[in-house]
């Protein structure tokens, strides 16, 4: 069982050694998402108020024009609409996928802003479709059920939470294996990630004081720090292989990739919610179900050799 002060704790070490790389790329996280930037209203005069009391419209004329103006709001309210979902469809969600890889790969080591180029992992050559497709369906699984009095949708928003980092992990995995996997990590975590959320509140606070400058440069960092460590320790409940075998493979501290658990003769380990396993892992497959406990097959005959143990004088 993972705590909230383990994965902080863990968080703070990371945005320590890598601070204005993550600084720079949680800002962009966080315009993207709508995270800053305020409006201003306009107000009109309203000079010409008397001459359209004065000016002389039949009912017929003045229901006209209401709904003519009723109808240009409209449209351009639905162009407004079509024109975000298709920035958040193509644009957004591909770059939040290259966020989350950012993250994943900052808790196994220093990163730096050189390496901002991940933001756009989605977008090479073969691995763009597949993120767009299954983000697209998430954002639209959470709005059908937001349709149900808001709650369901929520519910469903933290079942979906992983996807991105599952997506950053393995772009090329399937919409079923996707889904499923996010359900599996977050069976019985929604509530304790909602809260995790709300731990943070305090700081929210205090960045309203400073004009959102405590946010851009540590709660952003922290925070997705945060919510990368938990994908980090979630991800061992995995049912299957999916892992990015590179990862982990260089860290400095214990606690590894199970991806790396495919190579031979890697030792797993896992330090969260005070467990600590090191033992060998046997090699998996691609698509084969992943057993952390099943040992590694070698080389040897299985069966002893007694030759090995007869005595010289025995060796005639």
């Amino acid at each position: 069982m993972w705590t909230r002060a383990e994965l902080k704790e863990k968080a703070k070490e990371d945005v320590k050694r890598s601070y204005w790389p993550l600084v720079l790329v949680s800002f962009i996280v966080a315009f993207l998402t709508g995270g800053g930037g305020g409006g201003g209203g306009s107000s009109a005069g309203s000079s010409s108020s008397n001459d359209f009391a004065n000016s002389s419209m039949s009912t017929e004329e003045l229901m006209a024009l209401v709904i003519g103006i009723l109808a240009v709001v409209l449209v351009i309210v639905l162009v407004a609409m079509i024109i975000g979902v298709l920035w958040v469809t193509f644009i957004t969600n591909p770059i939040m996928v290259g966020a989350r890889r950012y993250f994943i790969e900052a808790t196994y080591g220093e990163k730096t802003a050189g390496e901002i180029g991940k933001l756009f992992m989605c977008f090479a050559k073969g691995k763009y479709m597949n993120p767009v497709k299954i983000l697209f369906f998430r954002d639209l699984y959470v709005w059908l059920w937001s349709l149900l009095f808001i709650i369901p949708g929520i519910v469903k928003s933290y079942e979906y939470y992983m996807l991105p980092y599952i997506l950053a992990e393995n772009p090329d995995i399937s919409k079923e294996d996707a889904f499923r996997l996010s359900k599996e990590m977050m069976d019985g975590e929604k509530w304790n990630t909602f809260v995790l959320g709300l731990s943070f509140i305090g700081w929210n606070i205090l960045s309203v004081f400073t004009c959102g400058l405590l946010s851009i440069f540590y709660i952003n960092p922290y925070m997705n720090m945060t919510y990368a460590h938990l994908y980090e320790t979630l991800k061992h409940r995995a049912s299957m292989n999916y892992y990015d075998h590179t990862l982990g493979q260089d860290a400095a501290y214990a606690y590894g990739n199970p991806g790396a658990y495919a190579q031979p003769n890697n030792m797993s380990a896992n330090t969260y919610g005070g467990q600590s396993v090191s033992q060998p892992v046997a090699p998996v497959q691609a698509g084969e179900m992943f057993n952390p406990s099943a040992p590694i097959e070698d080389d040897f005959d299985s069966k002893p050799n007694d030759d090995l143990y007869k005595l010289p004088e025995d060796n005639e």
